[in-house]
């Protein structure tokens, strides 16, 4: 006799195809669709701030009677970008000198005027590389890494306080995951941090994903040892 060959039921076969043309399709899907849906509501963002405060003869929704979606950001970045063609010369800088005269001597509001300021200048600028460099440091105990990003070297009265102690720290930003807009400002000695050659965007995607999706890399030098990090026998 033949032997019996046991086949899957043809209903089992479909649903497995159903369910597998039905993941690549999410995943085909879903990232575009969220996409969409980010840059929508940024540019709906946008027009809600800048929209009301246009003048109806040089608002199109005024002409067309329909909502033109993006009309306030693209007022908003050449707002912008002329404030600061301004501000660059002579002229603009004395307006934005008188402005910030003013702002300084208000109580409470220069405060907050100085620190936004700062960081926006720490930031932006060109030779800038804060947070543009992504390491590891060991949280929260000896052998448990975390992912950090490298803010600045220690600055002022810190640098000061670190230097008598002789250790040369660094401010890293400490992220949460899956949301990175929080998180913690740590010091850790420069010896005690490992730098990658990721990129900040690939370890904001690793941090986001929850460590799904890690970048690929190829290594250009080899990792030191812990024991030869920490000044031990290797």
């Amino acid at each position: 006799m033949d032997p019996v060959v046991s086949e899957k039921p043809p209903r089992i076969a479909i649903a497995t195809r159903l369910r597998n043309n039905f993941l690549a399709g999410l995943i085909i899907c879903a990232p575009v669709a969220i996409t969409i849906w980010l840059t929508f509501a940024f540019i709906d963002w946008a027009d809600s701030w800048v929209t009301p405060y246009l003048p109806q003869r040089y608002n199109p929704e005024y002409y067309f009677n329909i909502a033109i979606p993006g009309t306030g950001l693209v007022v908003a970045v050449v707002l912008i970008t002329v404030i600061g063609f301004l501000g660059r010369n002579l002229i603009g800088r004395s307006i934005v000198n008188f402005g910030e005269s003013i702002l300084n001597r208000t109580p409470l509001v220069r405060t907050l005027y100085k620190s936004i300021k700062q960081i926006f200048e720490t930031v932006l600028k060109d030779q800038s590389t804060s947070f543009k460099k992504v390491g590891l440091v060991e949280f929260p105990q000896a052998g448990t890494w975390a992912l950090v990003f490298v803010a600045a070297e220690a600055q002022g009265e810190l640098r000061q306080r670190f230097d008598a102690m002789g250790q040369e720290m660094v401010a890293v930003f400490l992220p949460p995951t899956p949301v990175p807009t929080a998180g913690f400002l740590l010091f850790v000695p420069k010896d005690k941090l490992i730098l990658l050659d990721m990129t900040p965007e690939e370890a904001a995607r690793l941090l986001i994903s929850g460590g799904l999706i890690v970048p690929e890399h190829h290594m250009k030098t080899l990792p030191v040892p812990a024991a030869e990090r920490r000044g031990g026998p290797a």
